[in-house]
């Protein structure tokens, strides 16, 4: 039996998950086996482990419950990240962005500040104490996804002996009954804190942020924008919204390649489809991306491991992708659930064609070909693909020219329905 349940409706039930029937389970969430949930509890767009205790009345969104971990009555958690162990007190809240660590307590009622991390160590405060910080980054739970039940179990068994030794207890700073510690900020204060958690950005603070950014560029212009809002030639050279484009865009090449990772051990170690899900849907929340985000790495690290598989011809390439894709359909159409994340496949492809993977830009017709007939791709979202491309260079087109005669064919097909 699988080791995770997929809640999509409200009456799917299990065996191993103690459900209340007032419960409400909403889509893009994900429970473990053993875990009891009580009454009036609601969990969308979250990730909750095994063995957990949930009671009644308590709110969790957009937040990812590690392993054996219990949450009283009328606990509240937004977009928070919380490991192996921890127990969080009835009415204790978690404000956006907020980590803790292993075996914390959150005391009753107490409110933890957006973007804290809690941890049952105290802040190192020796900046230069390589061993010190490495430890305790370690026990603030962050952790690589790939092996995260083997590090939790060696790490718990760390933090318990070398809280025997010093038993540095602060239960005053998480309130009335709590165990841990309140770190301080990072450096760079909210605005860092912004950048790497896994909580979206206040909309009233981006809106500072964004005014400051247009205050700084009016002072270092000397003038005030035109009233076209367009910038002059001179003015760019603003190196910080440089950097920021440069952010994203490194933050996307990690994301994809932890992804790939990710598939790439489930693929040697034979891991079950819906533990990668729990590990892609980690790692989606840890890079704020979106399920097209998550559907692009996966068809890259599809099709890059039949590329990597070795293979003497284009003939038998198409016949390892299409092994691979069969194998793995299931993943796959899991992070599809609308015709915008099927375009993106067929973007992704597009662009591993042309820049990563030469060699399938031959068969990149029969590839979208094979696509169509695993009912990976509907035929509207390769029509209205095509169709985008109309306006395009020619360029552009190239491989909707290729496609051509399958392109035509589905427009007769839809054509006949009609």
């Amino acid at each position: 039996m699988s080791s995770f349940l997929e809640i999509v409706q409200l009456n799917l039930k299990d065996k191993s998950l103690g459900q209340s029937r007032s419960a409400q389970i909403g889509p893009f969430t994900i429970v473990g086996n053993g875990t009891t949930i009580g009454k009036d509890t609601k969990i969308s767009n979250s990730v909750v482990g095994e063995g957990c205790t949930i009671g009644s009345n308590v709110s969790i969104e957009g937040s990812y419950i590690w392993h054996n971990v219990t949450i009283e009555d009328g606990c509240k958690l937004r977009h928070a990240i919380v490991c192996d162990g921890v127990l969080m007190k009835s009415g204790a809240v978690l404000e956006p962005g907020v980590v803790l660590s292993f075996k914390v307590v959150i005391g009753q009622q107490f409110v933890v500040p957006a973007y804290s991390k809690v941890s049952l160590l105290q802040q190192p405060t020796k900046q230069d104490s390589d061993e010190e910080l490495e430890y305790a980054d370690n026990s603030g739970g962050i952790v690589e996804i790939p092996s995260i039940t083997s590090r939790s179990d060696k790490l718990n068994g760390e933090l318990t002996s070398k809280l025997s030794e010093t038993e540095c207890w602060a239960a005053s700073e998480v309130g009335t009954g709590g165990v841990g510690y309140i770190w301080s900020l990072s450096e760079g204060g909210h605005e860092e804190e912004w950048r790497h958690s896994v909580a979206p950005i206040p909309a009233d603070k981006l809106a500072a942020v964004i005014q400051a950014m247009n205050d700084d560029l009016e002072i270092s212009d000397g003038n005030a924008l035109p009233p076209s809002g367009e910038l002059k030639p001179d003015s760019i050279s603003n190196d910080s919204d440089n950097d920021d484009v440069e952010d994203i865009r490194d933050d996307s090449v990690y994301f994809e390649k932890e992804v790939e990772a990710t598939f790439l051990r489930a693929v040697h170690e034979n891991v079950n489809e819906d533990h990668v899900i729990l590990e892609v849907n980690s790692l989606r929340l840890s890079y704020n991306m979106t399920a097209a985000d998550c559907a692009g790495a996966l068809f890259y690290s599809l099709m890059k491991l039949a590329l990597d598989t070795p293979h003497s011809s284009a003939t038998e390439l198409c016949r390892i992708a299409a092994n691979v894709t069969t194998t793995w359909q299931k993943l796959l159409k899991y992070y599809l659930p609308s015709l915008d994340e099927e375009i993106e496949v067929i973007l992704k492809f597009e662009e591993m064609c042309l820049e990563s993977a030469k060699e399938f830009s031959p068969l990149f017709a029969q590839i979208l070909h094979l696509l169509y007939d695993k009912d990976i791709l509907q035929e509207e979202a390769i029509l209205n693909w095509a169709s985008e491309k109309e306006g395009a260079d020619e360029s552009d087109k190239v491989f909707v020219k290729q496609s051509e005669k399958f392109i035509q064919w589905l427009n007769e097909a839809s054509e006949e329905e009609d």
